[in-house]
Parts: structure tokens; sequence; C-alpha cells
């Protein structure tokens, strides 16, 4: 540490290289005219500006090294360039039109490509679009990408599900660092808010090569919004109307930068009363939400470092059964409250062709569950005597009370490019302390220690990207009750991109990934609240361990888009509970057991948008998973098969720009691929609408929202319910109204 320290300090103060500007202009492919407006962004040193009224940009204080310039604008294809400072001191780059929405550098990968050049598929979805589409926080906004899902409890509470898998087998990434917060609960949710969260990038299936243990069913990884530009400033603040739970968001954020120093804050309040079905309101569904988050960054010379810290406070109810029928916004007994405080440091050192990227995370988690209290000692009088004393006393003291420290970092050397060859090798470790505080005990405290070392390489052939490597794992659990483990895995992925014809690109990964058994499986041995059942780990589990394969196809000219994606995923010792058979205080026991597993499916997609009507868009796209023990027993919580259809229009007006409206049917078919001790969910439809556009206020941008959610008013229950086996319906009809105004 001492030595991580010294080198942290040494490049902060070091100046290697000269700084070095850089001038250059945006042009039509066509017609050679200068676009203005358009986005000029180096991605390695996040430092952008934009176009003027001619196309001119000039950047300066760029340090000597090989950078990829990235330039978009609506109605364009987005489009890199590779350039080499200070040999490149003046550019013209041309950009040819299309309806096709701009792309995106992909950061959860570690060569920060285009989606259109990275070997792996990864999703990515603005925030601002998923909101548009009527998401009522994040949870729900990330299953509206394909082959995405969330098992809920109710609005608050929701656990992302990808391609089949969840809890521990998907990992959660923020501000750049793996988010902890005892996710292996069915009961404990993401724990964030949507404020302040420019982009969601999915990678479907094994990532362990990149984030080590727990990335076996793949990541969810949130890019938190940009610095402003340098000299430049902004302010904005944002409210949301939910009509179905009378609830509403807000939020406000301001940030600055010059040439060397930026800053942001954003602060945010969520409420919302118990949801409605057509039949009635689900008690305790409840929750407020208070979040804040802040951004210092710096940089100069050759080197550049940012600190972003997020603290998130959550109030939520916890549903049993349909009781009091209200639209109150505190919650009721039983409820959790908790804090999160994410702490995280970004930091590069740019040599001249290559760099040094130090990411380090902090993460305290503060869970706390208050619940009812029994009292059968206390006669009949005094109870009642005492029973706002007591009520008042049940409030102040949890339950339950988990605190959860976690340490991280993440070292990556980007080797200078040797011909085809970008090569990057990594260090990665956690260092994480379980305590327990409260009468209530889930799991026993304890420490977890890992470290992982990897290498990747992504090659550049003629007519064949190929990324390629590899990594060696190992984690280490020391529990208070005496139990100690060590748990070591070495996995690889190998992939590769090609053009097998005019417009149509393949995809072909290979990704081993592995899971080291957590802390539930291996300690447990009580009575599970809410599930009436009795849990006894197994201090013998072994990893889990998988393969997976995957096929992507991609046709795109321009009118039409269409794409396939199939995928296997063979899992070796797949950890589950089944009873035993007997009984202990009334409640049957079940035991963690292993057994080999498969999951299996996909995700086909279509894409119309006709010249010259390149206002009109219609989509559809149907997802599909089945997922099956070697015995083949159906595993559970397995999403039900999906078919979604949306038809969007765009326009603008000489008041209104950026002006869309969309419809939107989803139909989620019967599932009856069930384990044992599921119940089966017939299908449903559900009717969506919406549309939007900005518009100018005293002078200033101002953005508007309406969009509505299961117009019909549908009772129904989705699979991934966690109140499904009471029978309680999902949501009923919501209107969202949303305005934001930049200042």
């Amino acid at each position: 540490m001492r030595i991580l320290l010294n080198t942290l300090l040494f490049l902060a103060i070091t100046n290697l290289y000269a700084q070095n500007s850089i001038t250059g202009t945006v042009v039509d492919t066509n017609t050679k005219q200068g676009l203005v407006y358009a986005n000029v962004y180096f991605t390695e040193i996040e430092k952008g500006t934009a176009t003027d009224e001619n196309g001119f940009f000039s950047l300066e204080n760029i340090p000597s090294g090989q950078y990829k310039v990235l330039v978009s604008i609506l109605g364009y294809e987005t489009k890199s360039v590779n350039v080499n400072i200070p040999n490149t001191t003046n550019l013209e780059i041309a950009l040819t039109p299309s309806a096709i929405e701009m792309e995106a550098v992909i950061v959860s990968t570690p060569f920060h490509k285009l989606q259109s050049e990275n070997v792996m598929k990864v999703e990515h979805e603005t925030m601002q679009n998923l909101k548009a589409k009527g998401a009522i926080n994040l949870s729900d906004g990330i299953t509206n990408i394909a082959g995405v899902e969330s098992v809920t409890t109710g609005l608050s509470i929701g656990k992302p599900v990808i391609r089949g898998l969840s809890s521990n087998r998907v990992l959660v990434y923020a501000q750049g660092v793996r988010l902890e917060n005892q996710q292996f609960g069915d009961e404990h949710g993401l724990g964030l808010s949507d404020s302040g969260i420019e982009s969601v990038e999915v990678i479907k299936g094994p990532a362990s090569l990149l984030y080590g243990s727990d990335a076996l069913g793949g990541v969810l990884y949130l890019n938190p919004e940009k610095f402003a530009q340098s000299n430049t400033s902004n302010a904005d603040f944002s409210g949301n109307y939910f009509s179905n739970t009378q609830g509403f968001n807000t939020n406000a954020g301001y940030k600055s930068s010059d040439e060397h120093y930026k800053f942001l804050f954003r602060g945010s309040l969520t409420e919302h009363a118990d949801y409605q079905t057509n039949d009635y309101r689900v008690t305790n569904t409840r929750f407020r939400e208070q979040d804040f988050k802040a951004g210092l960054g710096y940089q100069k010379n050759s080197f550049k470092t940012e600190f972003r810290y997020n603290v998130n406070n959550s109030k939520l109810g916890i549903p049993e059964d349909i009781g009091e029928q209200s639209t109150n916004k505190t919650p009721l007994l039983p409820f959790q409250n908790i804090t999160n405080h994410l702490f995280s440091s970004k930091s590069t050192v740019f040599f001249k062709n290559s760099r040094l990227d130090i990411n380090l995370g902090y993460i305290y988690n503060d869970r706390k569950e208050f619940e009812e209290h029994h009292h059968h000692e206390e006669d009949e009088h005094e109870e009642e005597e005492h029973e706002h004393d007591e009520h008042e006393e049940e409030a102040l003291e949890a339950a339950l009370h988990m605190k959860l420290k976690t340490a991280n970092y993440d070292i990556k050397y980007n080797l200078p490019k040797l011909g085809k060859f970008e090569t990057i090798v990594g260090v990665q470790g956690m260092n994480q302390i379980n305590t327990n505080y409260g009468e209530e005990q889930l799991i026993p405290d304890a420490t977890t220690n890992d470290i992982g070392v990897l290498a990747t390489s992504h090659i550049h052939f003629e007519k064949v990207d190929v990324q390629l490597g590899a990594r060696f794992d190992n984690r280490s659990l020391d529990v208070a009750t005496g139990l100690q483990k060590d748990f070591n895995s070495f996995n690889g992925a190998l992939g590769f991109k090609t053009n097998i014809a005019n417009n149509i690109t393949a995809r072909v990964n290979f990704a081993s990934g592995f899971r080291a058994p957590n802390l539930a499986e291996l300690t447990s041995d009580g009575s599970h609240e809410g599930t009436n059942r009795y849990e006894i780990g197994n201090p013998n589990l072994d990893n889990e361990q998988n393969f997976q394969s995957d096929v992507a196809l991609e046709f795109k000219n321009d009118h039409v888009e269409f794409f396939v994606n199939g995928f296997y995923n063979k899992i070796n010792n797949y950890i589950y509970l089944s009873p035993d058979g007997t009984e202990i205080d009334g409640d049957p026991v079940f035991v963690y057991l292993q057994n080999d597993a498969n999951l299996y499916g996909g995700e086909v997609g279509l894409h119309i948008h006709p010249h010259p009507l390149d206002w009109l868009h219609i989509e559809s796209s149907f997802e599909t998973v089945t997922g099956k023990q070697a015995n083949d027993d159906y595993l559970p919580l397995i999403p039900a098969n999906s078919l979604t259809n949306i038809l969007r229009v765009e326009f603008e007006k000489p008041w209104f720009k950026k002006g869309y409206a969309f419809i939107k049917l989803t139909t989620t078919f019967n599932q009856n691929n069930i384990s044992a001790f599921e119940t089966s969910t017939d299908g449903y439809n559900l009717l969506s609408a919406g549309l939007g556009g900005s518009f100018k206020l005293f002078n200033n941008e101002a953005s508007i929202t309406i969009s509505g959610t299961n117009l019909t008013d549908k009772t129904y229950i989705n699979h991934l319910s966690r109140l499904k086996p009471d029978g309680i319906f999902n949501m009923g009809r919501n209107i969202t109204i949303g305005l934001t105004y930049n200042l």
C-alpha cells in the first residue's frame, strides 16, 4: 500500500511531457458544409468541446500520446479517429448523415471502443431514454434493455437479472468501482438512484476476465454524468410526477470546469405512496429516497484524476399482505433504512504511447431493518398502557443491523501499441468486512479478501478483430465462527469480430467465469423471514464455474437494422436450495446443494427507418431464456419469453426541438417452466405511450416528457415479482409527467 501511495504521489506531481493543442473542422460528407455544435471528445483524457457555427473546433493542453477522438452529432453516424499528438495538429472530419441513433464509447470493456468496433456485444442505453419510456426508477428502467429483467419486491426493491442469472451472479459497477451492498439477500436491491447516472451498459455473459468473482452472469455498468466541458458551466433542475403512486422525484445539479479543475454536484429526493393495481393498493410498497452526488477533477500536463462521492439514504417499506389502503408515504413496519456511501477515485498518468489507470473505491453500506416485536410476558393492561412507548422504541432499535465496509482497487497498464496488438495488464483486489449490530443475524461477521491478475489483448487483422485474455483469482474468507475458506479460479476469454458480407457483422465469443459461494450459502443457520423456511448453509460448497459461447449477427443499411444473438451457458456446481424433509420450530429445513446447470436462449431484433421517412422508426425485439439443472429440473427465477413492438416518430419544429412520440406493446408469454418451489404465471400484454421534446423558456432550454405505462390498467403478475406467491398484482396504469430546465 505504501508503494502504491508513493506511486500516486509521484504521478500527481510529475510533469512528464509538454502540452499540445489541436484544431480542426467537422463537415458533412456530401455537402462539405461545417456542422455546428458537433461534439469532439478525447475518450482517454475525457476532454472535449463543440464546434462553432463554421464547424471549427480547438482544444488545448493535450498531453503527448496516441488517442481516440470521438465525433458525434444527432442525425449523423458517430465516428472515431485515431490521432498521434503532437504529430497531428489539424483535422478535417467528415460525418455521414444517418437516421440511426448516435453511437457511444463502451466504457465497461477495457479498450473503450465504439460498439461497432467492439469484439464483445455490449448493450448501451442512456438514462434519459429509459426515463422517457416511463421508467419509475433505475431497477425499472433496465428492464427496457434486451436480455435484462429485474427481481422485484414492489417498486422500491429491484435486483438485475441478466439472461436468467441474478443476485451474486451479476456484478454492478457504479462510478467505476464494484458496488457491494449485501446483494445476496432477496430483499436487498440496488441501493442506487438514477439521478446523476448518464448511461447504462450491460455485459451479457461471464465477465470474470475483466471483473473477477461474481461476474459469472454478467455486469451492469452505470456511467456517471460527465463533467462540464472546459471553460463552461451549467445548472439544471427537474421534477417528475407519477400518477399511480401520487409520487414525485426532484433533482438539481450544477457543474463547472476550467482548463485544469472541474467539479459537479447533484441532489435528489424521491417519495412514493403504495402502488395501485386495478383492485387495491399494495400495502407498504411506499418508500422515500434521498441522494447526493459530488465530483472533483483535476488535469494538468500528463496526469488527470477525479474523485466522486455518493451518499444514498432509502427508507423502504417491506410489503407482506394487503392491508391499510392509503396514500401515506411513511413506511409501515417492517421497513428497511439503508444508507450507502460510495467513494471513488480514478487517476490516469499518460506516457508517450501508453498509460496507467488507477481506480480506487470504498463502499460503506449501513443496513437496518425494523419490525414488530412481540412481548408475550406482559399482561394485557401493561401492554395497552405502554403501546405508544413500545412503538417509539421499535422505531429506534433495529432488529437487523449490518455494516459492510468494502475497499477495492483496479490498476491497469495500457502497453504501447505493438503492430496490430493493443494489450492491457492489470491487478484487481478487494478487502471486505461484514459486522452485525442487531439482535438478529442473517450472516456472521466475516472478512473477505480478493486478488486477481489479468492480461488481455485486442488484435487488429485486415478482415477480423480478435480479443483474448486470461486471469487468475484468489478469494479468502475468514468467518467469526471459525470457518476459513480459500477459493481459486483461472478464467479466459476469446472473441472474434468480422464482416462476413456487405453490411453484415458477426461476433463469436467464448468466455469462462466463476463465483465463490457467498456467506449465506456457506454459513446460514436459522429461519428466513418471509419465506417460512429454516435455511442451513453448506461449508463444503465449491466454486460455481461456467463456460458460455455467444454468437451475434448484425445487419445494417440506410433503412434496416437486424440482429440476432444466441448463447449457451454451462454452469458447473450451480448452488441451489432444496428441502431435506425435516422441520425445525415448525419450518421445513432447506439446505444448500450443488448440481450442474445449463442456460440457453437469446434475443432477436428489427429496426426499420425507411428513407426518406427518416423520422419514422418501427422496432421489434424478442427475448428468450431457458434454465435447467442437469437432472432436467428447471431453475428458479427465469424470466418469461417476451416480445416488444414500438412505433416511434421524431420531429423538429421551430418552437419545439428534439421532438418524439412513441407507442409500445409488450407481450409477455406464459411461464410454465418453473422450479419445484415456484408457481407458474400467465401471459399478458402491456400498452405504453409517450411524447416529449425541448423548447425555449426565458432564453434557456426546457424539456418536457409525458409517458404512460400499462395504459389499459391490466391486472397481471410478473414471474420475477417476489409478491407472486401471495397473488399480489403488479402496478396498474401510471402516467408520468416530467420537466427539466437548463440554466
